[in-house]
């Protein structure tokens, strides 16, 4: 249970970092770029899914113009940026090829940076994210580590920022069944984040943001009760990962089965939770929602 006694206890041990000074996060066009302090403007990255088998259907668009109305109507309701992808993470959807994906993605990516709107690709093929910098998107959501000597080249090539997503594996379709995080999650994934970051600097990576990766990889938890008590866990303690001295972003988790009808309301609930962990960057299907309770706590 969250109370004031845990959080107590949290700052007792590790209160030391939660002013840690980080980096600020470069989000750019191929013509404008400006450095977010994230720690005074939390920046919000809405999202639209391409793919159909995505679950949040919202942020589901069928087809660019759907989904060019969608990227417009979220930077109207507060978003920095947009997020696109072109393939569900699910469990259950299908592989879509490279191909595939850019095929789908360009065009969108083009459109929304055309109206000059920041736009994040959210990939692990170095073949659609090289695809989406040469349509414009100068931010890379990178949701796999299989081939990060590439990707990185890629984003200093193209002059991108970077949010490094912990995975247990490859990709989210290519996790290890065993992955489990353990007691100390955020130690756990420290290591990880460490090498990875001076990988990126050493091809040239100006621009790094680090995302825990709460949003995949749960074949390890038992229940879904043990899925949202790990979420959150992470949630409240990313500023740990301050000490690395970049940004932190967090996809913010739904728990369906907790919200059920209410669902819409549940990222503004994490958002509070994510916050109190020193959050700088939100991706969020909910934007107008989750800007609000930003807002909120950044006025009170």
């Amino acid at each position: 249970m969250i109370d004031l006694r845990r959080l107590a206890k949290l700052v007792e041990d590790h209160g030391d970092l939660l002013d840690a000074p980080v980096a600020p996060f470069r989000l750019s066009t191929p013509t404008s770029s400006r450095e977010v302090d994230t720690d005074v403007e939390p920046a919000i990255m809405g999202v639209v899914n391409l793919s159909k088998d995505s679950w949040y259907r919202e942020s589901v668009a069928i087809g660019t113009d759907a989904a060019l109305r969608l990227g417009r109507l979220q930077v109207a309701q507060g978003a920095h940026f947009i997020d696109v992808g072109a393939e569900s993470i699910q469990d259950y959807a299908e592989d879509v090829a490279a191909e595939q994906q850019v095929e789908q993605l360009v065009p969108v990516i083009e459109g929304l940076t055309q109206d000059g709107i920041v736009v994040s690709v959210e990939a692990y093929h170095p073949s659609v994210v090289k695809a989406s910098f040469e349509a414009g998107a100068r931010v890379l959501n990178l949701t796999g580590s299989g081939h990060d000597e590439e990707m990185f080249a890629l984003a200093a090539q193209y002059d991108a920022s970077v949010i490094l997503c912990h995975v247990g594996g490859t990709h989210p379709r290519d996790l290890d069944p065993d992955a489990d995080p353990g007691a100390d999650p955020i130690a756990h994934m420290t290591p990880q984040f460490e090498s990875r970051i001076a990988a990126a600097r050493a091809a040239g990576v100006t621009s790094i943001s680090l995302d825990p990766g709460i949003g995949f990889g749960f074949r390890w938890a038992p229940t879904m009760d043990a899925r949202v008590a790990y979420q959150s866990h992470v949630l409240l303690e990313t500023f740990r990962l301050r000490a690395l001295g970049l940004p932190l972003c967090h996809a913010l988790p739904a728990a369906r089965h907790l919200w059920g009808e209410e669902v819409r309301s549940a990222e503004h609930f994490f958002a509070v939770l994510a916050h109190l962990g020193r959050t700088g960057i939100y991706r969020v299907h909910e934007v107008p929602r989750v800007a609000a309770a930003l807002r909120t706590l950044h006025t009170l």
